[in-house]
């Protein structure tokens, strides 16, 4: 089966799909077309139905515009970490009370949380 590759940029009010292989080009005014217009290019073109090949969508963004995607990657890798610190605080805080000799049910009216929470942290550590 081959493979087309179509390369999708902005241009003003319009998505331009450029399909390397046949080196043709057609447009779209929405993203969710793209796809639908990239295949009827290469259907058209080649003579193909849609189950005789495959379709790779390559999107050039903007650099601002990745550099705005690498930034929020970064920050969901240390929210994800600073929320795994979060979590062995909190059961740091229900084993020292425990081991204090509260009630679970004790312990979680201490900290805020219900006791099974405090039970789930208790067994998570």
């Amino acid at each position: 089966m081959k493979t087309y590759h179509a390369d999708v940029t902005r241009d003003g009010k319009f998505w331009l799909i450029r399909v390397r292989e046949i080196d043709r080009s057609t447009q779209a005014l929405r993203y969710k077309d793209v796809a639908a217009m990239a295949s009827d290019l290469i259907e058209i073109m080649e003579d193909l139905h849609n189950d005789e090949y495959d379709l790779h969508l390559n999107v050039h963004l903007p650099p601002s515009v990745k550099d705005h995607q690498a930034r929020a990657e970064v920050l969901r890798a240390e929210a994800q970490r600073k929320q795994a610190e979060a979590a062995a605080e909190n059961r740091a805080a229900v084993q020292e009370l425990l081991a204090l000799g509260l009630s679970q049910r004790e312990a979680g009216d201490v900290l805020g949380v219900s006791f099974q929470r405090v039970s789930q942290l208790a067994k998570s550590s």
